[in-house]
């Protein structure tokens, strides 16, 4: 570029998609074409516009779609957490690569779209737009895409991190125990007679108490995992309570 030169800064929150010069806490220069608009020079830099926050220019705020002149100093934050997502119900769409936190988002009662087989960055995007679905990835790219109805970076690699962080992130209303954690489909109370069939011999004798999908037929009562995702439940529900 040969343009105007800027200078930008980020909050630490936004450092791990940057460069180490602009991890400094003086503003770094930027040269600018003096046509794009600061939303495109920040995603330039790293940063997808999902992430955030208010933009400072000068000390007045400003939109993604001002384009920054010379000699303008600018001051890149973070999403505001709880983050309010236009619209209702909040509801999720999560990509190939995070099916562990769809599934313990849908233990906790929150929509949570998934599929193991990936359909594409582009199908990811449009569905994102069709259901309005916040978009949840750790590709960057896919997040940088124009279509998607909303979005977020998931930071960690880990799922009770992430599970936390998307949390804490967006605060959706908990219902542990409604959903399918195979289909997202809604589980209702099942009569031992009727879904006798589906079980062992095993689990008849020793449980009274079940659920059953609607959406997919999967039963479901407190086996031997239960103490783990019981666990998973109190935690959640313990960090959303503060």
């Amino acid at each position: 570029m040969n343009g105007p030169e800027i200078h930008v800064s980020f909050v630490p929150e936004l450092h791990l998609f940057v460069a180490s010069e602009y991890t400094t806490t003086a503003p770094a220069p930027v040269v600018t074409d003096g046509a794009s608009t600061l939303g495109h020079v920040v995603e330039s830099l790293g940063v997808p516009l999902t992430e955030v926050g208010r933009l400072v220019v000068d000390g007045a705020e400003v939109s993604v779609s001002h384009v920054p002149g010379a000699g303008e100093t600018i001051a890149v934050h973070a999403v505001e957490r709880p983050q309010r997502v236009p619209g209702a119900p909040l509801r999720f769409l999560l990509d190939v690569h995070l099916g562990t936190l769809a599934r313990r988002l849908r233990l906790l009662g929150v929509d949570a779209a998934y599929t193991n087989e990936d359909p594409g960055d582009a199908a990811l995007a449009a569905l994102s737009a069709q259901e309005r679905r916040v978009l949840l990835s750790r590709d960057r790219g896919l997040l940088r895409r124009r279509e998607i109805w909303a979005g977020a970076f998931v930071y960690s690699d880990r799922p009770e991190d992430q599970l936390r962080d998307v949390l804490g992130r967006f605060a959706p209303a908990l219902a542990p125990w409604t959903r399918c954690t195979a289909c997202n489909g809604r589980l209702a109370d099942a009569d031992k007679n009727s879904v006798r069939e589906h079980l062992e011999h095993g689990t008849q004798r020793t449980y009274d108490v079940f659920a059953q999908c609607t959406a997919c037929g999967r039963v479901y009562w407190r086996g031997a995992h239960h103490a783990h995702l019981e666990a998973i439940v109190e935690a959640a529900l313990r960090d959303s309570a503060t």
